[in-house]
């Protein structure tokens, strides 16, 4: 069974994997933590019993896959082994197979003691020196300040003023004077040589706005004088000027 929190080293080279617990820190800092809770004196470890409880404790912990903290195991039980072999008499090269381990355990509790010694240190720093807001004065001019402008600056925003502003178009009026009287003539002279004619017979189909108007004003002029009649019989059909019988017989 794998750790829950086991994951890989980032190089692809190394196949061993890093264990991070929230108790131990590695296969040292356990068997640390085990040499402290029972007590004995480091120097001196009975490896039996604490090879026993490393074994237990890694597959309590899941670590039964972790090759640093089965690397230890097996460490141990060489060890363990080793110290069941019987003695030469009189051997007196005899070397302790635990010397090894102890003096890494001893540089092991060295390291903790100083990473110990550095977070201590650390907390007490940042209680000492908390860190602060320190907000920065705002910039605040007075609204009912003067104005102050130079020369330069005024005519340099008028110019910006300007330039943002749509050129003005300019239309062109060219007074047209309606002629009445002249569309009264000709409207006489089409009515002479015929008793009616129609509106489209009166204007042409590119006359201009004044002369549409001319002939209208015409019409109603003479209308009004009782020189003709002016009728439409349903709506938007060909108006019909026809000569005024009465004013005709007169």
């Amino acid at each position: 069974m794998i750790a829950p929190n086991f994951r890989p080293l980032d190089s692809e080279a190394s196949a061993s994997f890093v264990v991070e617990l929230s108790q131990f820190t590695g296969p040292l800092d356990l068997l640390l933590s085990l040499i402290r809770d029972e007590q004995v004196d480091i120097y001196d470890i009975p490896i039996a019993r604490i090879a026993e409880q490393f074994l237990a404790r890694i597959s309590t912990l899941g670590l039964d896959e972790a090759a640093d903290y089965l690397e230890m195991a097996a460490r141990l039980l060489r060890i363990k082994a080793q110290m069941l072999l019987p003695r030469a008499d009189g051997e007196e090269t005899w070397e302790d197979p635990r010397a090894e381990l102890v003096r890494r355990l001893l540089e092991y509790q060295q390291m903790r003691e100083v990473v110990d010694l550095l977070e201590r240190r650390g907390e007490e720093r940042r209680h000492q020196f908390p860190r602060r807001f320190i907000a920065t004065a705002a910039d605040i001019t007075p609204i009912n300040a003067p104005l102050s402008l130079s020369l330069g600056e005024l005519l340099a925003a008028v110019d910006r003023v300007l330039r943002t502003t749509k050129e003005p178009k300019i239309h062109e009026v060219v007074p047209r004077a309606l002629d009445v009287a002249g569309a009264m003539t000709t409207v006489r002279t089409v009515l002479a040589m015929r008793r009616g004619c129609r509106w489209s017979d009166l204007v042409a189909r590119d006359a201009e706005p004044w002369q549409i108007l001319s002939v209208l004003l015409a019409l109603l002029e003479m209308a009004k004088l009782g020189e003709l009649r002016i009728a439409q019989h349903r709506p938007f059909a060909s108006v019909e000027i026809q000569r005024d019988a009465v004013s005709e017989a007169a």
